[in-house]
């Protein structure tokens, strides 16, 4: 079975205000969730606009990244006050939460992507991490959110380099499906594929416009913001879950369990680790193509301010056993490296990293 979208998606100008008689259908007693101070106003507008329906309207905030500790907080609040649906208004952790927390109370669940930094308001998939922020594992839910509003005014008010991230994220779904699920004959999977071509054409072709003009009026920036948040969660949905991640969401993953006072997004993160999956399909899959692809993602990046190596994550790999515990990660049994269509072992992951970061390869 496939999960492949939200019931509606309300996309544009004013999509809040015309996703109203929506949620009225669905919810007469939300929990509104939230993370950071600086969406509290945006969510402060959504309470009132909810509150002048007539809709009870229940606030709170996740303390730390989507954690199995905020949830059963939270799932616990949403039972003592009867909540009948969960609005969820933030990044992409937030998102996940909220999926999370409506998938446990068997609840409908809307979805308001307040950046576009990640797809995680199409997808029916939750990523729970520790207090500390270090990736634990995904989880999949019974459905897509019910429906998720995609207010292009909310999103503008968002720092650049969630948008930035968003694109790196984004970028991933075709470097990752196409080295994963290019031989399978499936014709929907094969058309997911296309689909992340283009995804990443468009991306290539106006992502810097709409880095730099990040304005409503600008169509580059509305079509970039919209292919991070609905296109590339449409690509999983109907690739399943080889056209969703590989070796570069398999690298993220395994950065994050160690320390970064950065504290890099996670598509910044991502953006790192499809530069080094280029590098491992060169050396053990004779990509001869993949020095091409480095070099004009390296310079794509750099124009979109994103970091290039783990260093510019706030990393040293050379320090504290990091090599080795990112590729012990990276490796292990549940790990979705493991879609790679070609052997590789952990030692090669350590090789490819340490290269890649003592800048013995060009880039």
């Amino acid at each position: 079975m496939q999960i492949i979208s939200p019931d509606k998606v309300i996309r544009g100008k004013n999509a809040w205000q015309r996703s109203l008689p929506e949620i009225v259908k669905i919810s007469k007693s939300p929990l509104l969730l939230g993370r950071s101070l600086s969406t509290r106003p945006l969510r402060s507008l959504i309470s009132r606009d909810l509150r002048e329906l007539n809709l009870k309207v229940y606030n709170s905030e996740l303390e730390f990244d989507c954690c199995e500790k905020d949830l059963t907080r939270i799932y616990n609040l949403a039972i003592e006050q009867k909540c009948d649906s969960i609005i969820t208004a933030g990044g992409g952790k937030v998102l996940d939460a909220g999926k999370l927390l409506a998938d446990y109370l068997s609840i409908p669940c809307i979805t308001v992507p307040l950046s576009a930094s990640t797809c995680a308001g199409w997808t029916a998939l939750g990523n729970i991490y520790t207090t500390e922020g270090k990736f634990v594992r995904d989880i999949k839910l019974k459905s897509c959110p019910n429906i998720l509003v995609c207010d292009h005014s909310f999103i503008n008010s968002a720092p650049k380099k969630t948008l930035s991230s968003g694109i790196a994220d984004s970028l991933a779904k075709w470097y990752e499906s196409s080295i994963t699920s290019s031989s399978n004959k499936d014709g929907i999977i094969q058309q997911a594929i296309q689909i992340s071509r283009v995804l990443r054409d468009q991306l290539f072709i106006q992502g810097e416009d709409a880095y730099n003009n990040p304005s409503e009026d600008n169509l580059a920036w509305s079509n970039i913001v919209e292919a991070n948040t609905l296109t590339a969660g449409l690509i999983g949905g109907i690739g399943g879950e080889k056209c969703r991640t590989a070796a570069a969401h398999a690298i993220h993953n395994a950065i994050t369990q160690i320390y970064s006072n950065k504290r890099p997004l996670h598509g910044e993160i991502v953006g790192v680790g499809i530069l080094i999956q280029l590098r491992l399909e060169e050396s053990k899959n004779n990509n001869k193509l993949a020095n091409q692809s480095i070099n004009q993602l390296v310079k794509f990046m750099k124009n979109l301010n994103l970091p290039t190596t783990i260093s510019q994550l706030g990393i040293n790999v050379f320090e504290n056993d990091n090599l080795q515990k990112i590729a012990s990660f990276t490796c292990r049994k549940e790990s979705e490296i493991h879609f790679l269509p070609f052997e590789f072992s952990k030692d090669d992951i350590v090789q490819v990293i340490s290269k890649f970061e003592s800048l013995k390869i060009t880039i």
